[in-house]
This record gives structure tokens, sequence and C-alpha cells, in this order.
């Protein structure tokens, strides 16, 4: 009996045609991650020892430890504030005549800014000098009998009492003089007062009242504010741990910089000295309050504006720095890997001290001129061959 299979035979061919792109991927593999070195040269022994491949390099940048100069800063968050901020009022009542002054203009101390109508404050100044010139006239006439009644009573030829109500009365004008005196001094301030000076030097804003309406000195909007901007003062704020060293120094008579920067504390704004500080703590925040003067010339600190305050206390000489970003930090402390001179990377502790910008102070466990790995860390071990990509570093050779 023949017995036949209708089924479909096994295809042979593409099975071997899988497998061997399967070997195609496999070998691609290898020559990419290890760029060919990794594979045995006809002819001679594998590289790299036995099983056909060596040890990889990593590919990290490095720095050198240096000497430098730390300087040891202590930085707050700050509100550049004016010296002076004036609300310009008028002393008197009136129409307002004129307006001398822009929006935003610099102006000078004493410089007239604006007029009010001063005709009924002269009227006053003259009935006012009229009523002293009738005062002083009768003044001189009580004076006059007064001597009459002084030679007469001398010769019994008056009472003693209208000698002294005639002395009363002549007080009575002197009196009424020096009362005169003074309207007339108060209706000459008065005009004086219809001329409106700027009593700071500073920038105006913007203007709140225009030419041609009555104002009045009871009027709490004023006609324009004064804000000095030249020289201008930054608070801030510092813990109060900080404290004594700051008090220390000002104590001591010095003068300690201050430089202003931006929100993102990268770009100096201005730079000036530590004026003075708070004479108590907040207790809320637990900080106090310090004031630096900045001259701001060019107006780069403008009033109300936010910024970073960052205190210099002193500078110290011959410390050892390298990048920040260089030292690791683990459970065992911080530790940095320092490259020898064949390429060979090896971990060891540090004492990290200040930060000075984008370096940090190495108290100990380092010399100066030993190569640190700033990047690639994360991929090294004891022992593991690099090669710096940036110019000037510690270059492994390959083996």
């Amino acid at each position: 009996m023949t017995i036949r299979h209708d089924g479909p035979r096994p295809r042979r061919p593409l099975r071997w045609l899988l497998m061997g792109l399967a070997a195609i991927v496999v070998v691609g593999f290898f020559w990419r991650q290890y760029g060919g070195d990794g594979l045995a040269q006809p002819g001679g022994p594998p590289p790299g020892g036995p099983g056909g491949m060596g040890p990889q390099v990593v590919s990290v940048t490095t720095s050198p430890a240096r000497v430098g100069t730390a300087a040891v800063t202590l930085s707050g968050i700050g509100t550049v504030t004016p010296l002076r901020t004036v609300t310009v009022k008028s002393r008197v009542d009136g129409e307002l005549m004129e307006v001398l002054f822009e929006e935003g203009q610099l102006v000078k101390e004493g410089q007239l800014l604006a007029r009010i109508d001063p005709r009924s404050y002269a009227a006053q100044l003259d009935q006012y000098q009229g009523q002293l010139a009738k005062d002083t006239a009768l003044l001189e006439n009580a004076k006059a009998d007064l001597t009459r009644y002084d030679n007469l009573s001398k010769k019994d030829m008056v009472a003693g009492q209208t000698r002294d109500t005639q002395a009363s009365l002549v007080r009575q004008y002197e009196a009424a003089i020096r009362t005169d005196k003074g309207l007339i001094d108060n209706a000459k301030l008065q005009i004086e007062y219809s001329r409106i000076s700027a009593p700071v030097t500073g920038r105006v804003g913007l203007r709140k009242v225009d030419a041609g309406n009555m104002i009045k000195a009871a009027d709490s909007t004023g006609l324009c504010v004064i804000t000095q901007v030249s020289p201008i003062s930054v608070l801030f704020t510092l813990p109060e741990d900080q404290l004594p060293q700051v008090a220390t120094r000002l104590r001591a008579g010095e003068k300690l910089p201050v430089t202003a920067y931006d929100r993102t504390m990268t770009k100096a704004l201005a730079k000036g000295t530590l004026a003075t500080l708070d004479n108590q703590i907040d207790t809320a925040t637990g900080t106090v309050k310090l004031r630096a003067i900045f001259d701001n010339a060019d107006e780069a600190l403008f009033p109300n504006q936010f910024v970073n305050a960052e205190l210099l206390l002193e500078e110290r000489g011959g410390v050892l720095l390298v990048p920040a970003a260089a030292v690791q930090r683990g459970p065992k402390g911080a530790r940095a890997y320092v490259v020898d001179a064949s390429g060979v990377a090896a971990s060891r502790p540090v004492t990290v001290g200040l930060a000075v910008g984008q370096d940090v102070v190495i108290e100990s466990g380092l010399a100066a001129g030993e190569v640190v790995v700033v990047e690639g860390a994360d991929r090294l071990r004891d022992g593991a061959k690099v090669e710096a990509r940036n110019a000037g570093g510690a270059v492994a050779a390959k083996p």
C-alpha cells in the first residue's frame, strides 16, 4: 500500500535565509560596538587577550585642578529702593496755570515744575502792607503822646494813670505791627508756594493734573511723583546666622562690595557698597535687612526692580579649584575621578569647601595639576581607560 502525503513540504531555503540574516545582524552589532578592533586579524593573535575583545576606552571631558582665588560671598534676594521718593503737592489753593515738566524728565532740585495763579495772594499782600502802614502811623503818634505825658507827669500836670494808659496803647500798636508783618510774610510765602519747585533731584513720573484745573492743598494725589534714581539703594535680606560676620566687618569700617544681579543670577547689573543693616531681626523669617548703595549713573537699576544681591566678604588666595561637576557625591561622601599619565581613571575621596561660581574649593584629596573627570564619570569604574575629548586634556593611549 502506498501512503500519500498531501500537506505542504518544509521550505528549507527560507529557513537558511533567515539564519543568514540573523548572523549578519549579530556581526554588525559587534562591529559597531567595538569598531572592528575586537575582531581577529588574519594571520595574527586575537587582539585584547582571550576572547578576542580588548578593554573599552571611555570618552570623557577632563580638567586640571588649579590654584586660584576664592571669593567668600553671601547672596540674598533684594529690591531696588530709591533713597527718596516725593509726591509733589500744592501748598495753596488755586488754578494751575502752567505745567513746566515732561513725563519721565530728569529734574534738578529747585527746578520750577508748575505755576498756580498768585493774584489773590498778591491782593492779600497789598492789604496787609496797607494795614502795616496804618498801624505804623498810629504807633508813631502814640509814642509822641507818651513822650508829652512823661514830661507833664514829671511836673505833676497829668495823672499817672493817664501816662500808663498811653504807654499801654503804644504797646498795643507795636503788637499790631508785629501781626501785620506776620501776615505780610505769610502772604509772600503763599505767593512763593504758587511756584511749585522740585524738592529733590530725580526722575518725574506720569503727570496727574493738567493745566487749567483747580487744585487744593488738601488734594492727596499731587501733581507728580519724583524718584531719586542716582544714587539708589538695594534692600536685601540675609539669614540671621550670617549676621555676625557681616556686622563685625561693618563695625571695623570695611567697605564691603555688593553686586546686583538680574533674576537669573547671570548678568551683573551694577556694583555698590554695603551701607548699613537693620537694627532688628525679622522673627517671622529669621532674616535681617541690609541696604547697599549704588551710584547708578547709567540707571541700570530701576525703582522696585527685583534683583539678587551678592555681598563679598573676603577673597582667599592660593586655594585649589576644580569644576563643580567633577565632584560626585554618594553614600561614601564626595569623590572625584583622577586620570593619571597613562590614561587610567581612579576614584578618590575629596573634601569640598566653598563654591566659587562654577567651581568648588578642594580642601584635601587632590593636588594642583592633577587631572579630574568633569563629564562622563557616570560610565567609569576604577582602572577604566579614558580618552579626553577636550583640547589639552589627558588622552589615554589605546592598548
